[in-house]
């Protein structure tokens, strides 16, 4: 058995050829691969606008520059999730503010989410975690009682979707990624998503440097004026042709992540020494993005141990994610940005989960190959 990779991005043949034919294009940014994606993404989603990025934390940015957030802001965020998520925030001069998630399956909890509310709060970030939706409905619902904006981190959850609407639509933006490990790549890349067309009109003109004209509509080449504040977020179109090839291939891919999930999970089963988080969630579709075992507390001071031996017998994992992340050194050693509460939810997840991978990088005999080696290995070491 060969090295099982957590993540690898599947490049082929057709990748490669769209490639070939876009660099002998004369235009490389800002051109008809990066429109074409946008659309062929709004299709697949099933509606809304799209604007593509260079990344999904530039998405990110993107969107609370649009919404006008900024400075004396406050913006509520996760606490288990990936740095870029209250970077973001922080970028543009708001104040991201910590709170818990739920221990069923790792989303921001809606609790906590109303305690943390204050005059300054502008808006809600959520993320997606691992791939199931969080409760959105009922975020909605407080958002609208309290004037908030609605941002929903989908860098792991492309193909998710809550009673037939894809996630991204369901608040006021949605951001995507298109990073090597995601479940399609286009080497670095994102998209900003909205139901509100004037929104994503707004968003294009703060990537691209807000000029008054784009480059198609300047009748003398190289005139233009700048009539507002932007920045460069945008994709390339070598990114964008990687992006249109590979969102033919979403559906299978999604596929092939169910039935590897699923496989794993038949497999571990009811273990001694933990479980696997769930991967669906009542009236929502799941984007499988990983599985994620959470070992018992029990175990969890042999957590990197049992890592250890899973990796010598040639299996790729990963942790999402390895610490709280107002609990990381910069967010802790930032008075201003933490708050004295413990996210023992968050903290306890951090310290207790192995993440396994189940992209469609990965035939259904390798995922037997993982799962009786994960429990094996747990056999030996805890």
């Amino acid at each position: 058995m060969n090295k099982i990779d957590f993540a690898r991005p599947i490049i082929g043949d057709e990748e490669k050829q769209a490639v070939l034919v876009c660099l002998d294009s004369p235009q490389l940014v800002h051109g008809p691969q990066s429109n074409k994606f946008e659309e062929d993404f709004t299709k697949f989603i099933g509606g809304g606008f799209a604007t593509s990025t260079s990344s999904a934390t530039t998405a990110l940015q993107l969107a609370y520059l649009t919404l006008g957030i900024g400075r004396g802001d406050e913006v509520i965020v996760p606490s288990l999730t990936h740095v870029a998520t209250a970077n973001a925030v922080l970028s543009v001069g708001a104040k991201p503010v910590f709170v818990d998630v739920n221990s069923r399956d790792g989303n921001i909890s809606v609790e906590e989410i109303q305690k943390a509310i204050s005059p300054s709060t502008k808006a809600i970030c959520v993320v997606h975690y691992l791939g199931v939706p969080v409760d959105i409905s009922e975020i909605t619902l407080i958002a609208k009682m309290n004037n908030l904006f609605v941002i929903e981190d989908c860098a792991l959850a492309l193909g998710a979707r809550v009673e037939g609407t894809h996630v991204g639509l369901l608040g006021d933006f949605g951001a995507f990624s298109f990073y090597p490990a995601k479940h399609i790549t286009t080497g670095e890349g994102g998209m900003l998503v909205s139901r509100e067309k004037k929104l994503i009109d707004e968003s294009k003109k703060i990537k691209a440097f807000y000029y008054d004209k784009g480059v198609g509509d300047r009748k003398i080449p190289g005139s233009y004026d700048i009539i507002g504040f932007g920045l460069n977020l945008r994709m390339s179109e070598i990114a964008a042709t990687l992006g249109i090839v590979q969102l033919r291939k979403i559906s299978s891919f999604l596929k092939i992540r169910k039935e590897n999930f699923e496989k794993l999970s038949e497999i571990i089963g009811q273990s001694p020494y933990g479980s696997l988080l769930p991967g669906l969630k009542e009236g929502a579709d799941s984007a499988y993005y990983c599985a994620a075992f959470v070992l018992k507390p029990e175990f969890t001071e042999k957590r990197n141990s049992l890592i250890s031996e899973i990796n010598k017998r040639g299996i790729g994992t990963s942790i999402y994610y390895p610490i709280a992340l107002p609990l990381s050194t910069f967010y802790r050693s930032n008075p201003h940005l933490s708050r004295v509460i413990s996210y023992e939810r968050a903290s306890t997840l951090a310290n207790s989960n192995i993440a396994l991978g189940i992209g469609p990088h990965l035939r259904r005999e390798e995922m037997s190959f993982v799962g009786e080696n994960l429990n094996s290995s747990m056999e030996e070491v805890l």
